[in-house]
């Protein structure tokens, strides 16, 4: 009876100090995970670095350091048949674009109510279906810019086999007109990536300063 009496003792002693040790285990457990988390949530959600840029003579933009300089042959594959832009830069993996160029059409800064719809019905007729996000006449630095921010689609081709996929946007195309010419700042990249860059897009138009 005493022996039994003993083993008892020792046995509630061993499970007490194995809850003890397993439940401190598991809160060790939990403690590394939270602070693997607590990382991860701060490096993810750091501000991306800009760099201010000189596109060309009296035009800057902050970029973010993972667009560069687009090459030669990124050019030549993007603007097939229209003038070379002025800036255009890209990601390392050629999905996602930034250009600067020169609208072929001509207004004056007391026509824009009428240009944005112009600029408008363009957008609409490059591709087959267009969600608008946000579009508008915002001032940046003192000076008043058009903007469309919207998801676009282009349908497949039955023809060839290679494009018979609907290709789907997300793009950024920011107006401004000034005598005898029309700048456009334009963003584009994958509908999927929208979330990965949407707020550096935004930064990236409200950084650009004309002189």
């Amino acid at each position: 009876m005493i022996v039994a009496l003993v083993f008892v003792i020792l046995n509630r002693e061993f499970i007490q100090r194995f809850v003890v040790i397993r439940y401190s285990s598991i809160g060790n457990y939990l403690m590394k995970k939270l602070c693997i988390l607590g990382v991860l949530i701060v490096f993810g959600f750091a501000p991306v670095k800009m760099v201010k840029t000189k596109v060309a003579d009296g035009i800057t933009v902050s970029l973010p350091t993972t667009l560069v300089p687009m090459t030669n042959e990124d050019i030549v594959v993007r603007y097939p048949s229209v003038r070379a832009p002025l800036g255009a830069y890209t990601n390392v993996d050629r999905n996602a674009d930034f250009s600067v160029n020169i609208s072929a059409t001509e207004w004056r800064q007391s026509d824009l109510e009428v240009a944005a719809k112009f600029f408008k019905a363009g957008i609409y007729n490059l591709y087959d279906r267009v969600d608008i996000i946000d579009s508008g006449i915002q001032t940046i630095d003192k000076k008043k810019f058009i903007f469309f921010e919207f998801e676009s689609r282009v349908n497949g081709s039955k023809q060839k086999e290679a494009d018979k996929q609907p290709v789907f946007r997300y793009s950024y195309v920011q107006y401004y007109i000034e005598k005898g010419r029309t700048l456009v700042f334009a963003f584009n990249c994958a509908k999927d990536q929208r979330e990965q860059w949407q707020s550096s897009v935004h930064a990236i138009m409200k950084s650009v300063k004309l002189k």
